[in-house]
């Protein structure tokens, strides 16, 4: 049996257990087709090594998570076949570190949805979809996946609130929206539906009617941010490195925090209704962004300071 083919197995079971693997599937589909090619029949060190050997230039922590989902793969192949060689821990140089996330200001986000407004297609709903989808990110601090998975009717415009289905881990929540939020989607499905002559169920579409597809909108931000010059412009359609996508999900959560700070709210407080909205599963994953963010880092030391000294007082 070919890895290709005992690659949908596991991705089969580990999607039963609730696991969102969209990346994970990405990388691990690339490196069976290069497994397959070569008629590796198991994988171990050397073939993943032959395989990295080939792909662009990475930061640490994006070969570190290459590393991390091939050897996870291997692991439970192994389980049912000794042959393959799980890659070891610590393969490849630099461990991962959790990247610094880029704040994007107001400026910034404004500029990447009116260059995604622009991205050419047969019926215009290339740009149409993918400036609402990178706004509703911005706006909710959605994961991209999360946003992906959204159907036409998990938005409740009677109620102001966006139900998703698809959270991490299989978890769902509701989200409360502002109604500018809620006016801007309806806006969106309405000419949606105009341009593609019928309703589709996806939220987010093609100029097809089909669901919009995690690869092509990574692609289609990059061009954005290449276009404003966020990130520098790329031969043979690569993305460049640059801010992410999944920088939006990270500015939002930094500057609703910084809001409480300067308007005098209780972070304690506040923070699990941040943790809850945005889908962590631990509030350390929301607190780490104290660390990530200096002004937020000030701005809780600031506060505990003042806090102390009034406790003395």
């Amino acid at each position: 049996m070919s890895l290709a083919s005992q690659l949908d197995r596991y991705l089969s079971v580990r999607r039963s257990l609730g696991y969102d693997l969209g990346t994970s599937e990405r990388i691990l589909r690339r490196f069976t087709r290069f497994a397959d090619h070569e008629g590796a029949a198991h994988i171990d060190t050397a073939l993943f090594l032959r395989w990295h050997a080939t792909l662009a230039e990475a930061c640490p922590s994006t070969r570190a998570a290459r590393l991390s989902i091939v050897r996870l793969f291997a692991q439970w192949l192994s389980s049912f076949d000794p042959g393959h060689e799980p890659p070891p821990r610590g393969l490849l140089p630099g461990g991962f570190q959790r990247s610094r996330p880029h704040i994007y200001t107001d400026a910034e986000i404004g500029s990447i949805i009116a260059a995604a407004e622009t991205l050419p297609s047969i019926y215009g709903l290339r740009g149409l979809t993918c400036s609402t989808l990178f706004g509703l990110i911005a706006v909710t601090g959605l994961r991209i996946n999360e946003a992906l998975g959204l159907d036409r009717d998990d938005l409740d415009t009677d109620h102001g609130v966006l139900r998703v289905r698809q959270g991490k881990l299989g978890k769902e929540r509701l989200l409360p929206l502002d109604p500018s939020v809620v006016a801007t989607l309806i806006d969106y499905l309405a000419e949606r539906d105009r341009l593609l002559g019928h309703p589709a169920k996806p939220l987010f579409v093609t100029d097809k009617g089909t669901r919009l597809t995690d690869c092509a909108a990574r692609y289609n931000f990059a061009r954005a941010c290449q276009q404003i010059g966020l990130r520098t412009p790329q031969p043979y359609c690569k993305h460049g490195r640059g801010p992410r996508i999944h920088d939006l999900r990270h500015t939002f959560a930094v500057k609703t925090m910084i809001g409480w700070y300067r308007t005098g709210k209780d972070p304690a407080r506040e923070m699990i209704r941040l943790t809850t909205y945005l889908g962590h599963s631990d509030p350390s994953n929301t607190y780490w962004y104290l660390e990530a963010v200096p002004e937020l880092l000030d701005l809780a030391m600031a506060r505990a300071t003042a806090d102390g000294r009034e406790a003395v007082q």
